[in-house]
């Protein structure tokens, strides 16, 4: 059983760091560590906006220690996160995680738009 009351948590149960086996969810075994610690702010609130925020599929987390989010974030598909990400959009300002991006012990700030030709 992984409680679900949060959008935050619900990113964790719907990510590769939980299995169902046998009809129970369970923490991946190749998981070396407890379920990382997920902060998204208030435009992951409703279950709307989470959904637009996450292209196709929830991020890689199985090696993933702490994820901040704050701000106008979306992200892309096959994106892998590791050790501690934070990710904070200014103001204004949106930050697209684009697909098959690996982010490993990083900060993200500002405003970043990628745009595919």
């Amino acid at each position: 059983f992984v409680p679900v009351k949060t959008t935050s948590d619900l990113l964790t149960a719907q990510s590769n760091v939980y299995v169902i086996k046998h009809g129970s969810v369970r923490q991946h075994p190749e998981r070396e560590s407890g379920p990382p610690l997920v902060k998204l702010g208030p435009q992951f609130a409703s279950m709307q906006d989470y959904n637009r925020r996450f292209r196709g599929d929830t991020p890689d987390m199985m090696q993933l220690d702490h994820l901040t989010v704050s701000g106008d974030v979306y992200f892309g598909r096959n994106v892998k996160l590791q050790g501690t990400v934070i990710i904070v959009a200014n103001d204004g300002s949106r930050i697209d995680i684009p697909d098959g991006s690996v982010l490993n012990n990083c900060v993200v700030s500002g405003n970043l738009r990628i745009v595919e030709h």
